[in-house]
């Protein structure tokens, strides 16, 4: 009995019948009416478990009903301004001048730092965006999750903030921050500038002179009108201005750039200016102001993640209730000034030589503890949902001020965490307090009564002690139900995989086939409905403990589709029976083959997994692959064949891409040489298509339809479009480094070219290698206008080693054909006609998804980090559009990543066609192996340690949980180009030996 079937298929004339009716089967649709379901169930599952990350470790702290804290001593300022300067990143601030001797960028604020004020850094967290740091700076929390859903642009959740509690708030800069917090606020007076100022090709400064014309104009009209004199002139006033023009010229010029640093002492003027129309206005003396940044830029010229280039931020505070410079001598018997969040987060907070601030006490803050700074210099309740610690070492106040703003502060974050127990304790059926507040109460009189009797001291460490322990207690409520939801969502994934993993051996193996003449089990169908009643009535029950306990709906739709898997799986017992037994039977030998197809899977995808903190990994692996495969083909094929050397040339050429760095420089010249080696390579393919004939293993590969072509120039002008392409990449990047705007007609032609060359490929031959050779040429001329460095050379290298691929798929089918004996030989061309009748998947069929998964992942990884959200250049986009337009922005980004997906998917697609096997069946077994992924990064999720390492924890899972929808999509576009390929029979090789 032979064994060498991937699952056991023990000879294929004994099996003709099963692969007959699977194949009609699968011959009707693309989908069949349970595949469908399976891919929906597929989809909401994995969306709604992605989400489950933030319900077990990153919960908003927004609770309502709560009365805010007012401050119990008189304000120390009469109006705060508040100057954020977008995108300006610590170093690039502090640091000196290079174009001035021995100056620096920021002379007047750094004046004030010696002389009038304190400073420090801000450190912000992921995601470092525009909306989440105002969020953090202002509202004093980090911001809700689910405002990505709104792009950062609307309030998902109302939310307190200091501008909220000001008596009114003026207010100009962009139109993308400044109505987030004043647009619906009836004490505000605000204004921004259009969104087509925004200009990307333009040096983006002008926009903060713009916000600073606005309020001074503001002033001057105050002279002649009274009822605005009168405003201007109330207390608990705040002044805001957006300063956007770091964050547009990092975008579009990275800041490295003499635009972005100019833009830096535009900055400091602007303070300047400020400082001294408020000095000259309001001569009381009563004005406090507050100089930091939303978040930083990378060298690349991106933010949001958790790099420190982007979660360093400048702040200077200076003005009425703000403390005069600390030398450090004065502060060396304070505790250390690290900032530490309420997951014991630690920064380094060294201070460069370089910034030549050695000699002044560095006072470094968390983003969110600005808004209790600003609510108590201007004697306002801090924002009812600030989890900020109030910065006390900013402030100058005498100690009984100072136990005061500390106990106001701790009283607020107090409330929260009071109000969290109270709800939870309200629904939960077996609550569990947390224990170290229980004596809360008897904390807040003892601190009361230090406070009496003027021990201020101690009362400012004990209220920080019980500051310190309700937020851990937030902290314990917002993880209150970890163990449950990692219980939950895990059993989830699990269900899901064994779920596939019986679709698969039962829709596109030979296995139902096998087993059930053997099995007679009576009354199926009421011993399936037996099953489903007991889950249905399971669910009922978990559903009603978990509405009794007003768990938020995701709860529900976590258990409930977890347990709805599970009964699924149950209901397929008959098989999972018959399954064991047919096993059971089996020989020794196969369960060795099984065995070590399971571990030699589970390495590769843990290699996988590892490369997502290693690219370097993909180097080794192509280095070994190259050398394997290509000894392996030596030993069976002629050496003139030139199969192997081709194998050996492309794999090792691509193992150099991972060990570039993914920071990619931008470099017009390797853009223009790409596109020459994309046209070089269209000629090396087009030739081997004319003389395919000449080889028999590129033969089968260069089967033309009958059909006469409608454009038999079509290679010609494809090539056209390549050169076309090439040399719009130099024209539009030398107006842009010239500091001209694009002109309309360079646009026009790049989206034109990038648009028209798409659809070429749909009317080129069906053969194999002509279709994919013009999907190659098809999909160049959009990836070499979205390029900007060396990405377009991987776009070669990652097309040769996919023609590698199939070349490597093809001989292996020349190899096993001529082991098989003559009457194998003539039942395998029984079923096999010209690729539209697939065979059952076997064992070995497995080495074809685990191959997509590794080219799926060096796709992105060959030219930078895709799991980091920062990691791509948006100055990739700046050929067809320089106008700020982030959805707009985003999606030329994510086609132009989605690109060599396209080109991979399209070469997978067509390998199943080679080799004769369903691609559906194919396709759920890479859903399986991207949710072994899944699961381990599900456990490498993290909420503590550095902001990079929580934000890729995160971003890894989330990429890892896209597939079951990503790659059905790119199956379904992809298939417009690959659903008309066409492959030679198996009776048309050549069966003569070598």
């Amino acid at each position: 009995m032979r064994t060498d079937g991937i699952l056991g298929v023990e000879d294929r004339d004994s099996k003709r019948s099963a692969i007959n009716s699977n194949t009609a089967r699968n011959k009707q649709k693309w989908l069949s009416r349970k595949e469908k379901w399976l891919v929906v169930l597929g989809v909401i599952l994995h969306a709604v478990y992605m989400l489950s990350i933030f319900d077990i470790y990153f919960k908003t702290p927004i609770v309502h009903g709560m009365d805010p804290v007012p401050p119990r001593f008189v304000a120390p300022a009469k109006r705060l301004v508040l100057l954020v300067a977008d995108g300006l990143r610590a170093d690039k601030f502090f640091e000196p001048d290079s174009d001035s001797d021995g100056g620096y960028r920021a002379p007047f604020l750094r004046n004030i730092i010696r002389k009038q004020g304190r400073w420090g850094v801000s450190h912000a967290r992921p995601p470092t965006e525009s909306r989440p740091g105002h969020v953090a700076i202002i509202a004093g929390f980090y911001e809700d999750p689910s405002a990505v859903t709104k792009g950062w642009k609307a309030n998902p959740v109302e939310f307190d903030s200091v501008f909220n509690q000001s008596r009114h708030i003026f207010s100009y800069g962009s139109p993308d921050i400044v109505p987030i917090f004043c647009g619906a606020l009836p004490h505000s007076t605000w204004n921004t500038y259009p969104h087509e100022f925004e200009d990307f090709a333009t040096d983006a400064s002008f926009l903060d002179e713009w916000s600073f014309d606005q309020f001074q104009n503001l002033l001057n009209r105050s002279n002649q009108d009274p009822k605005l004199k009168q405003l201007l002139e109330q207390d608990k006033l705040v002044v805001f201005l957006h300063l956007l023009g770091c964050d547009s010229n990092g975008h579009a010029h990275k800041p490295f750039s003499s635009i972005y640093l100019n833009n830096v002492k535009v900055v400091d003027k602007i303070a300047e200016k400020v400082y001294n129309l408020m000095q000259s206005y309001f001569k009381d003396n009563q004005t406090a102001y507050i100089f930091t940044a939303d978040h930083g830029m990378s060298d690349k010229g991106s933010h949001g993640d958790g790099h420190p280039t982007n979660t360093d931020t400048p702040l200077v505070a200076w003005g009425a209730g703000v403390g005069h410079p600390l030398p450090i001598s004065h502060s060396d018997h304070h505790e250390n000034t690290a900032a530490r969040f309420i997951d014991d987060h630690l920064h380094d907070t060294a201070t460069p030589s370089e910034w030549g601030l050695s000699g002044m006490t560095r006072l470094d803050v968390n983003q969110a503890d600005i808004a209790p700074l600003m609510s108590t210099l201007l004697g306002l309740p801090c924002p009812v949902n600030s989890v900020g610690n109030l910065p006390l070492r900013y402030m100058n106040l005498n100690k009984a001020e100072e136990v005061e703003a500390v106990l106001a502060n701790t009283k607020q974050i107090l409330n929260q965490f009071l109000r969290k127990s109270q709800l939870k304790q309200s629904t939960s059926l077996f609550f569990k307090p947390f224990k170290p507040l229980a004596s809360y109460s008897s904390l807040l009189r003892q601190i009361e009564h230090l406070i009496s009797l003027k021990e201020y001291e101690t009362a400012i460490k004990l209220s920080e002690h019980l500051r310190s322990l309700a937020l851990q207690g937030l902290h314990y409520f917002q993880t209150y139900d970890w163990l449950m939801l990692m219980t939950v969502i895990t059993l989830g994934y699990v269900g899901w995989m064994i779920y596939v993993v019986l679709h698969v051996l039962q829709s596109y193996t030979s296995l139902p086939a096998n087993i059930f003449s053997k099995e007679q089990l009576p009354n199926p169908r009421r011993s399936t409905v037996k099953v489903h009643l007991f889950g249905g009535l399971s669910m009922g029950v978990v559903c009603t403990v978990l509405l009794v306990e007003q768990s938020p709906p995701l709860y529900h739709a976590y258990v409930v589709m977890t347990m709805f898997l599970w009964t699924q799986i149950f209901s397929e017992y008959r098989f999972l029976k018959a399954l064991c037994r047919y096993l059971c039977g089996k020989l020794n030998d196969y369960y060795l083959k099984l065995i070590a197809t399971c571990i030699f899977s589970v390495i590769i995808l843990e290699l996988l997994v590892k490369s997502f903190t290693d690219r370097k990994l993909y180097t080794w692996c192509f280095l070994t692959t190259g050398v394997v495969v290509a000894f392996y083909l030596f030993r069976s094929l002629p050496w003139r064949s030139g199969v192997p050397i081709f194998v050996w040339v492309a794999c090792w050429f691509l193992s150099a891409f991972t060990l570039l760095p993914p920071q990619i420089p931008e470099n017009t010249l390797l853009v223009v040489a790409g596109g020459l080696m994309i046209i070089a390579i269209g000629i090396i393919l087009r030739y081997l298509e004319l003389h395919a004939k000449d080889n028999i293993y590129w033969r089968s590969l260069a089967a033309q339809d009958s059909k006469k072509l409608k454009f038999p120039l079509l290679f010609h002008l494809q090539i056209l479009w390549v050169g076309l392409a090439s040399v719009l990449v130099w024209l539009s990047t030398s107006h842009r480094t010239e500091k001209r705007e694009l002109l309309v007609l360079h646009q026009l032609m790049n989206w034109s070219i990038a648009g028209f060359s798409m659809i070429l490929p749909l009317f080129s031959a069906t053969g194999l290698l002509p279709r994919l050779t013009s999907i190659f040429l098809g999909f160049a001329p959009p990836f070499l206008l979205l390029s900007i460095g060396y990405e377009a050379l991987f776009y070669g290298a990652l097309s040769l080693a996919l023609i590698a691929w199939i070349l490597v798929e093809n001989a292996y089918l020349h190899i096993s054909k001529f082991k098989l004996s003559s009457a194998q030989v003539k039942s395998m061309e029984g079923n096999f006609n010209l690729a539209h009748d697939n065979r059952c998947l076997e064992l070995s069929d497995m080495r074809i998804p685990l191959a997509f998964m590794v080219f799926f992942n060096i796709a992105f990884f060959g030219t930078g980090n895709f799991a980091s959200i920062a990691s791509f250049e948006i100055s990739s986009v700046y050929r067809f559009i320089t106008i700020f337009s982030p959805f707009l922005m985003a999606a030329l980004l994510i086609f132009k990543l989605l690109i060599p997906f396209m080109l991979v998917i399209c070469v997978f697609s067509a390998i199943t066609k080679l080799v004769q096997i369903p691609l559906l069946g194919c396709y759920f077994l890479v859903i399986l192996c991207s949710d072994v992924m899944t699961i381990h990064f599900f456990f490498l999720v993290r909420n503590k340690g550095s902001w990079m390492e929580i934000g890729n924890s995160i971003s890894h899972f989330g990429i890892m949980s896209a597939p079951v929808v990503f790659v059905l999509m790119l199956f379904a576009g992809t298939n417009i180009f690959t659903k008309d390929i066409l492959v030679r029979s198996a009776q048309q090789f050549s069966r003569k030996k070598m």
